[in-house]
């Protein structure tokens, strides 16, 4: 959860001088397509967050939800505040009895599940009745309440009650297919617990021991960190005091500091790039899973980004910074990563002013596509094995109908200094052993292909765009048929703009 800064001009500006940035000397690229595989998961799209709980009644977040679906097919969603005040699932009686309602949380979950999606349960924040200081708000727009409950006696009640609600209205075989994950960044100001650590374990006690009541087969996990914290304090906590844990979650952003994902012992360079911090931290908890005896749990890294300086989440920087990422974290680090988020419907900071200030979604206000919506829609075309390669901007990977599906990028920082010394790359993949008479087709996100921000300046950048521009900005921004193509001794030669991703599959006719 990272509020965007505001200069869209700057970034325009700089796209702008990509066009005439001079080529560099041509990369080669060796690829033998009959080499040996390995699985490859999709792992990047099967979950993404997406702000708090009452907007999923909304009906332009479910547009939303639909349109990112259709383009990764992702099955999980997460969210903030499903016991907020707002949802009304916690009051008391004149007599301070709880008295439950749990109208607004079966809509919010009829709805994902009629669109194929299910939810991450993130067990938060705390009704205010319950609340230990129904004063403790953290600053959100919508301020949800951070504090501890006044009684674990009601806490667990409400969690039971929660719990049997879900498995009475969905069955059992299908909620025990959902994830419950304790809390939100309980390691910073999500919590007001004191202190914080142990307090969040006692939370983290009761709800999984209330939750395991109703039914084993639910699954439960934690402890749901800001900056990969806590993962090996809590599995040490948990198995000590044989306490259930069924899968471990914890959160890190590529704009985190090393300062705090890191510590001494990680052996980890002060000056570490933001475009790797991500996988290292996400390593560096795999390996404290591992040392806890548990290198098989499931790992979920529930919330992540790029990073978002200058509007960068809003350009073509997304899908190359994706697929780096991708590159990096394969290979079982991960069993989920939970793109934070799907739709820039979201108020963190109360409702957006305006489409593209820098949020973090593929989808900006209003239902509009942005470049990384096509950067997600290319990398879902991926296939589920890859072959390993050196080079740090590729990704060969294969079908099961014996494609070659090759993704490879030109990133570049999105830092201003850095932009304006960008160059174009011409690439050359030499494909050994390619499908016998190939199909070769190409597609393209770069600054003429999936790139809404030159057509929204060339319409005014509307502050409240009507549905009519809307519908004209992702008709005109929609992804071509793929491109034709053919190997030319067993060659292919792409030039790559600056952040520009490029999908080369190689079909069986």
């Amino acid at each position: 959860m990272r509020l965007p800064s505001l200069r869209l001009c700057s970034v325009l500006v700089l796209l702008l001088a990509f066009v005439i940035a001079p080529s560099r000397a041509q990369q080669r690229i060796e690829i033998d397509a009959s080499a040996p595989t390995t699985a490859f998961p999709h792992f990047w799209e099967q979950m993404f967050g997406s702000g708090r709980a009452i907007l999923s009644l909304r009906e332009s977040y479910r547009n939303d939800l639909r349109a990112v679906k259709q383009v990764t097919d992702f099955r999980y969603v997460r969210f903030h505040a499903i016991l907020h005040d707002e949802v009304g699932v916690y009051n008391e009686d004149e007599h301070g009895n709880p008295v439950y309602n749990f109208a607004y949380v079966d809509q919010i979950y009829d709805g994902l599940l009629a669109n194929g999606v299910r939810p991450v349960v993130e067990i938060s924040f705390m009704p205010k009745k319950l609340a230990f200081n129904p004063d403790a708000l953290h600053p959100f727009w919508y301020k949800p309440n951070v504090s501890p409950p006044k009684s674990y006696e009601k806490w667990d009640g409400l969690i039971t009650a929660l719990a049997r609600n879900l498995v009475e209205r969905y069955g059992i075989d299908e909620v025990s297919q959902w994830y419950f994950e304790v809390w939100n960044e309980p390691n910073i100001d999500f919590w007001g617990g004191i202190p914080r650590q142990r307090s969040y374990f006692e939370l983290y006690d009761h709800t999984a021991r209330a939750l395991k009541s109703v039914s084993p087969r639910l699954r439960v996990g934690g402890p749901a960190t800001a900056a990969a914290q806590w993962v090996d304090a809590f599995l040490k906590h948990t198995t000590d005091n044989n306490v259930p844990v069924d899968f471990v979650s914890s959160h890190g952003y590529a704009d985190d500091t090393v300062e705090n994902m890191f510590s001494p012992s990680d052996n980890v360079p002060a000056d570490l790039s933001m475009e790797q911090r991500v996988c290292r931290a996400i390593t560096k908890v795999r390996n404290q899973m591992k040392a806890a005896g548990k290198p098989n749990m499931p790992l979920f890294w529930t919330e992540w980004n790029v990073p978002g300086h200058d509007e960068s989440r809003d350009t073509t920087y997304v899908g190359p910074s994706l697929a780096n990422t991708i590159r990096q974290c394969d290979g079982g680090l991960v069993d989920m990563m939970s793109f934070w988020t799907f739709s820039d419907v979201f108020e963190e900071g109360g409702p957006g002013p305006r489409p593209f200030i820098g949020q973090f979604g593929p989808r900006a206000e209003f239902g509009i596509n942005k470049p990384s919506y096509y950067g997600f829609a290319l990398l879902h075309q991926l296939g589920d094995k890859r072959i390993a390669n050196a080079s740090p901007n590729i990704l060969v990977t294969k079908s099961a109908d014996g494609s070659l599906v090759i993704a490879t990028w030109n990133l570049v920082d999105p830092a201003p200094a850095s932009l304006s010394q960008a160059h174009s790359e011409n690439i050359t993949l030499a494909i050994r052993n390619a499908p016998p008479a190939a199909r070769a087709t190409i597609q393209r996100v770069d600054n003429e292909h999936g790139n809404v921000l030159p057509k929204y300046a060339a319409m005014g950048k509307p502050t409240y765009p009507t549905p009519a521009q809307v519908e004209q900005l992702n008709r005109e921004t929609a992804l071509p048929p793929p491109e034709e193509t053919h190997l030319n001794n067993g060659q292919l030669t792409l030039t790559l703009e600056p952040n520009a991703l490029v999908l080369v599959k190689l079909s069986p006719r």
